[in-house]
């Protein structure tokens, strides 16, 4: 028979002096969603501690597919005007562009310029409704890519190198954070339409991370999660008997191969589909929200309400818990404009111009806009010259993107691009500084975010990255 030695109290208090110092134990295991029996999880979505406090929880990425153009729509430039049909003065190095339409004549912006808010930020016609919001904007005009074509472009905007096979920042952001939700993913996407998404997967991929870490997909449409219901004439009960016979034999299969992060993704992606058969539903039913605010986000207008519906589901997502959410607008780079800009910007902002007022306004009315950081962009800017006579080619050496919520300053705007809106000119902010950024304001420090592949430290920012300091003043 084995012996053990219990040491008894001799009273109440020396039993609760004893007892208290493990409680810490519990409230540790509740803040990150390990079991103090394994010691450490194993669920790559389980909640994380965060490096330093930061006011933003989430993210919702409005992510303009195809390049919007920032000298319409918050970056004027008088000068631009002055010289339309004229071409790049000389003292302008020629850049490399998409198209090489370099030496085309300076393209006017028809636009009109109004300065909104205490700080008076500058916004385009074309997007009346944000003026509502600007003292919530942070414009960032001086950012900076290296992808010259769409493929290129949007792979960095979203893992931070114009060639695939990198983790997506919202995967970094699960990484270091996980999810507060483990009924709903902790990075989650979705579009406009049916069209493709320039890369598709690549752009919310894990890349050299475990599959667990990338991006659950949303459809457009009445179904955006596929075989999420039961189908007709199964149980619950029946359902669930046959799910844990399934997770049996995987469970069974995973011995050996543990290494196999595609597998062991697979096994959890069944038992979170599982739990997002009861969450999910209710997450994504915007049937319940009143019709106050259903006008809000511009659903019951035909012209604004694909994108309506989206950012509420994303409200909806973020106050459940989800990490990360990102909003593909213009799926298939529809904000594209080699020619005919005024017919296309005209008709994308005013599909997405309600629709992202709305969705500032409501978080800040639900007191979610502090821990929730909204970022606009697409994956760069356009150009000052004209291409086809009426409209303007890609530009990664300067344009804008703007944030809001999450513990960011609201009014105010931080970088310059030159006299014609070309290049960057003051505080650039290169992709890799602002996705070191969103991860600062998120309470990550990015260099202590490290993966460890094939030997080597991986970091969100390729080791080239800093926090901006104005927006992460810790950093």
């Amino acid at each position: 028979m084995p012996c053990y030695n219990f040491e008894l109290p001799a009273s109440r208090r020396e039993f609760l002096e004893k007892a208290g110092s493990g409680f810490g134990a519990l409230a540790l295991a509740a803040l990150t969603g390990e079991s103090i029996l394994q010691g450490a999880s194993t669920n790559p979505a389980a909640s994380k501690i965060p490096h330093r406090l930061g006011n933003a929880k989430s993210v919702i990425w409005l992510f303009m597919e195809g390049g919007p153009s920032h000298i319409d729509l918050f970056d004027p430039k008088p000068l631009l005007n002055k010289l339309a049909g004229q071409k790049l003065p000389d003292s302008f190095d020629r850049p490399v562009t998409a198209m090489g339409e370099v030496n085309s004549p300076l393209l006017a912006s028809k636009r009109k310029w109004k300065q909104h808010g205490q700080g008076g930020l500058w916004i385009s016609d074309w997007l009346p409704n944000h003026a509502n919001i600007a003292d919530e904007l942070c414009v960032l005009r001086s950012c900076v890519s290296d992808g010259i074509n769409h493929a290129g472009g949007v792979c960095q905007m979203n893992t931070g190198s114009v060639f695939g096979g990198r983790p997506s920042l919202g995967a970094w952001a699960t990484y270091g954070l996980g999810t507060e939700n483990q009924s709903l993913p902790g990075f989650v996407v979705l579009k406009d339409s049916k069209s493709a998404i320039v890369n598709g997967v690549r752009c919310w991929g894990s890349g050299f991370m475990p599959a667990g870490y990338q991006g659950v997909l949303l459809e457009p449409g009445e179904e955006p999660i596929a075989n999420l219901n039961l189908p007709n004439g199964v149980s619950r009960n029946r359902n669930e008997r046959k799910l844990a016979l399934l997770n049996k034999i995987n469970r069974q299969h995973s011995i050996g191969r543990e290494s196999n992060t595609e597998l062991e993704a697979r096994i959890r992606s069944y038992e979170l589909a599982y739990r997002m058969q009861a969450e999910a539903p209710e997450a994504i039913d915007l049937s319940s929200e009143t019709k106050s605010t259903r006008h809000l986000y511009g659903l019951d207008n035909e012209t604004t309400q694909v994108y309506g519906r989206q950012c509420l589901m994303a409200r909806r997502l973020v106050e459940r818990g989800v990490r990360f959410v990102q909003l593909y607008h213009g799926a298939g780079s529809k904000w594209d404009s080699h020619s005919g800009m005024e017919k296309n910007h005209s008709t994308l902002c005013s599909q997405v111009d309600q629709p992202i007022v709305g969705l500032i306004t409501d978080l800040k009315q639900r007191g979610l806009l502090d821990e929730t950081l909204v970022i606009w962009g697409g994956e760069f800017g356009r150009t000052p010259m004209s291409e086809k006579g009426d409209g303007r080619d890609h530009n990664p050496t300067g344009f804008t993107m703007w944030m809001a919520g999450g513990g960011v300053q609201g009014g105010q705007t931080i970088g310059a691009t030159d006299e014609l809106g070309l290049y960057a000119t003051e505080d650039k902010l290169h992709v890799h500084d602002i996705h070191s950024t969103i991860l600062g304001l998120l309470g990550l420090d990015h260099t202590q975010v490290v993966y460890m592949h094939k030997g080597r430290p991986e970091r969100v920012d390729l080791n080239e990255g800093h926090a901006h300091p104005r927006l992460v003043p810790e950093a």
